[in-house]
């Protein structure tokens, strides 16, 4: 069970985020499977950023683990698989730096759609559909 200030660190996080996004044009959706929330922010500048190929990126928040480096406790962002449309295993993301490191990676990936199968601290490992689009970056918080 998380403790109250596990809780409200979280949530100011993520409303952090989310503030830092509002700058932008914001997007929401519904997931299919789930009651999570996709949030896409438009970036400003060329969708391939130089590299020849459109793509999008993914931020996860998943459960975290807690560990301690000596009398610091720290809660890194569990891993999560991205999976294509058909079921095939497209990536696996640690989703931390290091084990220090509590905010979670972003991911570069191409256009398209994809399965996400990642650690959610109420529901357990959940399958979340999602749409990555050029330039804009989706949120996916599944808490």
């Amino acid at each position: 069970m998380k403790s109250l200030l596990k809780s409200t660190h979280s949530k100011t996080k993520l409303l952090i985020v989310l503030f830092a996004f509002s700058c932008g044009s914001l997007m929401m959706a519904q997931a299919e499977d789930t009651d999570s929330l996709f949030i896409g922010l438009v970036r400003s500048g060329p969708p391939d950023h130089g590299t020849g190929l459109a793509g999008g990126y993914l931020l996860v928040y998943s459960a975290t683990d807690q560990v301690s480096d000596g009398d610091l406790p720290f809660n890194p962002h569990s891993s999560y698989l991205i999976y294509t449309p058909d079921g095939k295993l497209f990536k696996s993301v640690e989703n931390h730096m290091s084990r220090s490191d509590e905010i979670p990676e972003v991911v570069r990936l191409p256009v398209g759609s994809y399965v996400i199968e990642a650690r959610s601290e109420r529901d357990g490992y959940v399958r979340v559909r999602i749409v990555i689009k050029a330039g804009r970056q989706t949120i996916l918080d599944l808490d």
